[in-house]
Formats: structure tokens, sequence, C-alpha cells
């Protein structure tokens, strides 16, 4: 299993904050940099929020090991033709290390504030699952794609240049619902990220998730598996103590967060990699905080 960083982008991302945390990362060894793609927070006050596509691309030209992408770019305010032309230049741009992380969108306050239809329930995931067909026939495929959809109509739309990556960048789908979120992990995907999971959790969706490939005829191997979760790391006792902050450690570990020391990190790492993870994106709240960076990459890599 290896170890990622990813950042909430909308908590006040600047450009010196943004170049400073890739440079960090692709020197300190880990294995990637994400980031969400929203416009705002859910509640105020609002931050900083540097646009997300426009920041990968500096990434792609300014970083030359580290994969990056997305978690995850909501089809609800971001067309899947237009997506699709981004996510295959800039993976072009970075000499294919993009994982590009799509979802159906869920925070209402930007939605609302900056005039996107979210949808309701079961029209949102519908309308998820025809931009993933979108994605599907025009990276995998030079033919001419129309599609009377509910929600997308297209009428012989091509994808030029084609991608330099066989298939395109590969498909990162996030969430942790058994049914339909696993089931677009199945038929679209090429990696499952779940969040927020203990092993536990996670090994029951991996499981599902084996079971619903096979009927697709579909072998496990060709989905990797992630985990995106919360993060709370001190050196030592006394500056994890001051990071929790009165917060109860062993009930932030029940959602699925890693807390701890050096070692009680790598302990919570090892049940992670049993439970099948792969690859471990741990949220880095403080942007300015790359001393810790070094730090947590000094512990655990």
């Amino acid at each position: 299993m290896d170890v990622a960083i990813m950042i909430e982008g909308q908590m006040g991302l600047t450009w010196p904050r943004w170049k400073q945390i890739a440079r960090a990362v692709e020197d300190l060894g880990f294995a990637g940099l994400y980031r969400s793609d929203h416009f705002t927070n859910d509640r105020p006050p609002d931050q900083d929020s540097l646009e997300m596509w426009v920041s990968l691309t500096w990434l792609a030209s300014n970083t030359t090991r580290i994969d990056f992408g997305p978690l995850v770019t909501p089809v609800s305010f971001r067309h899947p033709a237009m997506t699709a032309r981004m996510a295959s230049a800039v993976d072009d741009l970075s000499g294919g290390r993009l994982v590009l992380g799509v979802g159906a969108g869920w925070q209402e306050r930007e939605h609302h504030n900056y005039s996107f239809p979210l949808l309701k329930g079961a029209g949102r995931f519908d309308r998820f699952e025809e931009a993933l067909l979108y994605f599907e026939a025009v990276f995998q495929s030079e033919t001419p794609y129309t599609h009377a959809g509910k929600f997308y109509q297209f009428h012989d739309a091509v994808l030029l240049p084609r991608p330099s990556r066989p298939g395109g960048p590969p498909l990162l789908i996030g969430g942790n619902g058994m049914e339909r979120t696993l089931g677009l992990v199945a038929r679209f995907a090429r990696e499952w990220n779940g969040v927020y999971l203990s092993p536990e959790q996670f090994k029951l969706r991996s499981t599902k998730l084996d079971a619903l490939l096979a009927a697709r005829g579909r072998q496990p191997v060709e989905v990797r598996r992630s985990l995106m979760t919360g993060l709370v790391f001190g050196k030592d006792d006394t500056q994890l103590k001051l990071k929790l902050d009165g917060d109860d450690p062993d009930k932030l570990r029940e959602v699925g967060m890693i807390v701890g020391t050096p070692q009680q990190i790598q302990d919570q790492l090892g049940a992670l990699a049993e439970a099948g993870v792969q690859r471990v994106m741990v949220q880095w709240f403080n942007l300015d905080d790359v001393d810790g960076l070094a730090a947590l990459a000094k512990a655990v890599l």
C-alpha cells in the first residue's frame, strides 16, 4: 500500500500554497496529490478556492513523478464533454499521471449559490451514469458518439486529439454505497475510492465489489482499491494531544480516521493494507504545514 496526500481546495487554497504543497509531496516521496473540486464550503465562511482544473494543469507541468487528480470532479457543474477534453489534455501533459475522479455532486450550498442543478435522489445518479457512458465512449473508442438521454444529448461527438494513453485517464469513482455506487464502479471504473471507512467496513465493500465485477466478467485486479480519510498525526504524545484538542482518538478511529503517533499510524495503515487498501489518501488540512508533511513522510514512508 502506498500513501498519498489529499487537500480540500476550498479551504484557503492559493497559488503559493498549492505550489509549496505540490513540491513537498513530490520531493518527500508520497505517491500522489489529490484535491477536492468545490466552489466553496458547505457552510460559511467562504475561503479562497483555487480553480481545480487550472491547478491540475500547473501540476502536470511542474511535477514529474506523482499521480494526481480530483477527489472528485462533479458532473453536476462540469459538463462531461468539457471534463473529458480537459482530463485528456492534462493527462497527456503530465505523461500519463492523472487519475480522473468523478462524482455525481453532493454539496447543496455551492450548487444553490452558483446556480447549478444538483437534482434529487435517483435523478442525480441517473445523470452521473449518462456522464460515465460518455467518458467510456470517447476515451475508449474513436467512433463518433450519439446518445439521446434524459440529461445529455450527443450527436456524433468525438474527442480529438485522441488520448495518448490507451483508454484515456483511468476513471475513479468514490463513495461507500453498496448498491448504486459500487455497481457503477464495477461497470465503468478502474479505481474505487472508499471514504472514511474502518478496515472492516472497507473489506466488506471490497468483497461486494469483487462479486459485482465477477458478474460483469471483470477480474478483481482490474479495479484498484483506495481510501480517502482524515488524519490526526503527532510526532509524539504531547503533539498528538494538542492536535486532538479534546477529541477522543478511539472515536475518531471508529469513523475511519487515522490517528496517532508514528507507530500508531503505521499499525493503522497496516490494518488497512490487510483489508485490501492499495492506496490511502490522507486529508491534510493545514495547507501551510510543510514541516508536518515532512514529519509524516519520515514516520510512514
